[in-house]
């Protein structure tokens, strides 16, 4: 009875005393009706709905409730408006977005769109509208209203899409030239100021364990996307027609993008498949029209008219663009005298279709069906369900080609051999299911170690198949998970933050040899002994109070950055330059400018890890700004350069000496299928954007630690960890 009147009170509170005369916000109120949030002791939100629109009704609510700011960007930026909202700089990024989105394009799909998916957009605009509608405090920066058309722009959830391989230097040079634009406008990108560090590696770990290799015989999936922190929301979605998902959500979109159900789990992970090509097209000019040669005919490009406005102080300006397409896609740049044009996947419906259809398989032959679809471009998936299986998909848009030509580079478009001839089926790709050895990993790594010995051959495919090396923590991967039978979830996740660093297996000994060659006359003989010391002896691993961690990665870093040039026109991976072609007094050098930067910064070079390295969240900024003297916690993890499993992407910002993370682990979970589901898992910082919230670093010190909580799946486990109840509106 107290849960009756207690529903009945937020309804009165929801509607305002009574229906709406508005018809569009009466339809808002009847779907929140409809809908339930309830929001556990970690603010997360599990949404329980009527339909499975409802649900995304409920649960965009509940994103735009924890970071409005987060879902109008990506929206702006998969729009092509960005610089509507941020100015001139944006310009060039914008444009590269409109060359392939086209709202009037976006309004026919939607209107071809199966009813079904019509329903979810329209639930997902009136999520978004009536949170506007009910927080008008809340002033969008450009999006006032929401249209369903337009999730049909951001329909893959991957912290970096196709289109943005395009350089904008490139498109600023070619469609720029003699405008009057500086040519620095709108080239910048990436989390921070350069600050001297090499790029972080992008990417994310997914493993798999068989029932064989598990203690209760149940299958486990471990989830492990590394992307920019607070970059996905974490929540459950429910309804009576079916959908149940659990996992992270990019900011925005209405699926899960990974995590589970309750008999089934998947896991992206970024991938080497080629599924991007570029073409040289000849170009042809006559009587004032251009036209670019196929084999004996000349096509006329499509030319058209693209207007990207801009803030410009408090007003809008616009710039109109001329812009072309071949039948493969948009010119992007010149080179050679020939103009690039850059064919991708580019198939709003079906790929949105595939990202919901994935949240409701429950079983490999129903995941694998939504594979048939082909638009996970830029993923490989490791999955595991409740029947027992585990499988590796490779990435399921890679367009047949002929294998004569190097696709890693333009090829002729002019000849009519190098046009795709349809893609490559799933079974045609690397495929894995139920391999004897009862694991998997994918670690942005190539395929051919996804499963050990029985792993797919690299000879049986295409080299465009694959373009990614094996990598240091697909090799610690492997260490961790062969040969081991009784996994729990907790043995699981104590493997998955296994502090070894397999990258300087090969890269301290040629160091220590070089300083044992020294003669005693150098003065690097005394100045490096005691670092010489402490790495020698080093076992390898990381932790917050190892100080040859610090002395390892520092000195990495700066001969990574040191030989990178002479490495790539070796044609070697930096890696293999490091350990073999690296000459002593590179090695000795480097390390002698880290022991003066860890002196002059610390006090001393025997300085232990987790006093430089620090996780820091102080703003809900996009771009966190870092502070030395704000309260921060130590973090023993690397960066997954040097093979560390649980991965931390950092920087010094500013004027910090501490370097402070932005990228790596960001949610993280493991999930165990059985006759039910149990699951634990961590988000980075906490799940609310708004540092007024108990819930904007509450995870905080468990994150740094790899201690994940229990996640709430079913209601029953809500029972006494339940913050609040409510329907949207309320």
């Amino acid at each position: 009875m107290k849960k009756l009147v207690l529903a009945l009170a937020l309804a009165a509170v929801a509607c305002g005393g009574g229906p709406s005369a508005d018809p569009e916000v009466r339809r808002w109120e009847e779907r929140a009706q409809a809908t339930t949030i309830v929001r556990d002791d970690w603010g997360i939100a599990h949404v329980r709905a009527d339909t499975d629109a409802n649900a995304v009704f409920g649960m965009i609510y509940a994103q735009a409730e924890d970071d409005f700011n987060r879902i109008e960007v990506n929206y702006l930026n998969a729009m092509g408006r960005l610089a509507e909202a941020e100015g001139e700089s944006e310009l060039w990024r914008d444009l590269r977005m409109k060359l392939f989105i086209d709202p009037a394009e976006l309004q026919r799909l939607y209107g071809e769109s199966p009813v079904w998916l019509q329903q979810l957009m329209d639930a997902w605009a009136d999520g978004l509208n009536y949170y506007l509608h009910t927080h008008p405090d809340v002033q969008p920066r450009v999006l006032t209203r929401f249209e369903p058309w337009m999730a049909l722009s951001f329909t893959e959830g991957s912290i970096g899409g196709d289109i943005e391989r395009v350089s904008l230097g490139d498109l600023e040079r070619f469609y720029g030239e003699g405008a009057g634009v500086p040519a620095t406008a709108g080239t910048a990108s990436g989390d921070g100021p350069d600050d001297g560090f090499p790029a972080e590696p992008t990417g994310s770990n997914g493993f798999a364990i068989a029932p064989s290799n598990s203690a209760s015989g149940n299958a486990l999936l471990w989830i492990n996307p590394h992307t920019s922190f607070y970059f996905r929301a974490e929540l459950q979605m429910t309804s009576a027609e079916g959908v149940n998902a659990y996992g992270a959500v990019t900011w925005g979109q209405f699926f899960v993008y990974q995590g589970f159900n309750e008999t089934a789990g998947w896991m992206h992970t970024s991938s080497g498949a080629d599924a991007i090509d570029e073409f040289a097209e000849t170009i042809v000019e006559r009587d004032g029209e251009r036209f670019y040669v196929v084999g004996d005919e000349e096509r006329p490009l499509r030319t058209t008219e693209l207007t990207v406005p801009y803030r410009d102080g408090t007003g809008l300006t616009e710039r109109t663009f001329t812009v072309y397409h071949t039948h493969r896609g948009p010119v992007i740049r010149e080179e050679d005298g020939k103009w690039i044009s850059i064919g991708l996947m580019n198939d709003p419906v079906q790929a949105l279709t595939q990202s919901w259809s994935r949240t409701k398989a429950r079983n490999f032959d129903e995941f694998k069906e939504t594979m048939q679809l082909h638009t996970n471009s830029s993923n490989n998936t490791v999955f595991a369900d409740a029947e027992g299986n585990i499988a590796y998909f490779h990435a399921n848009f890679v367009p047949r080609r002929d294998p004569r030509f190097d696709w890693n580079a333009p090829v002729d478009g002019s000849d009519p051999a190098t046009e795709w001839q349809g893609l490559h089926s799933v079974d045609e790709s690397p495929l894995v299911l139920n391999p004897p050895n009862g694991w998997i990993q994918n670690t942005n790594n190539w395929p051919f170690s996804a499963a050990g010995p029985n792993s797919p051959r690299q000879e049986d495919f295409p080299a465009y198949m694959e373009t990614f090396p094996e990598n240091p923590r697909g090799i610690n991967a492997v260490r961790v998970l062969q040969g081991k039978t009784d996994f729990t979830l907790e043995s699981l996740r104590d493997a998955a933050f296994d502090p070894f660093l397999p990258a300087f297996v090969d890269l301290i000994p040629p160091l220590v040899r070089a300083w044992e060659r020294l003669p005693t006359s150098d003065p690097l003989k005394d100045r490096l002994e005691g670092p010489i010391d402490a790495l020698r002896d080093w076992d390898l691993t990381w932790s917050v109070e190892s100080v040859p961690t610090s002395l390892a990665v520092f000195w990495g870093e700066e001969l990574w950055s040191r030989i990178g040039r002479d490495a790539r026109a070796a044609g070697m991976s930096q890696y293999d330059y490091m350990a073999r072609r690296a000459s002593d007094r590179e090695r000795l050098e480097a390390l002698a400018t880290v022991v003066e930067q860890l002196e002059t910064d610390f006090g001393a070079w025997a300085t232990p890890w987790g006093d430089i390295n620090r996780f820091q969240r102080l703003t809900g900024d996009i771009v966190q700004p870092f502070d030395d003297s704000q309260p921060s916690i130590p973090v023993g993890f690397t960066s997954s350069r040097w093979g560390s499993l649980a991965a931390y992407g950092v920087a010094n910002y500013g004027d910090t000496k501490k370097i402070y993370g932005t990228r790596g682990n960001s949610f993280v979970a493991g999930v165990e299928f059985g006759d039910s589901v149990r699951a634990i898992a961590i988000t980075a910082g906490g799940q609310s954007g708004d540092p007024a919230s108990p819930h904007f670093d509450d995870q905080a010190e468990r994150y740094t630690t790899g201690d994940l909580r229990t996640v709430y799946f079913y209601p029953n486990q809500l029972d006494g960890h339940t913050e609040r109840e409510y329907r949207p509106g309320s």
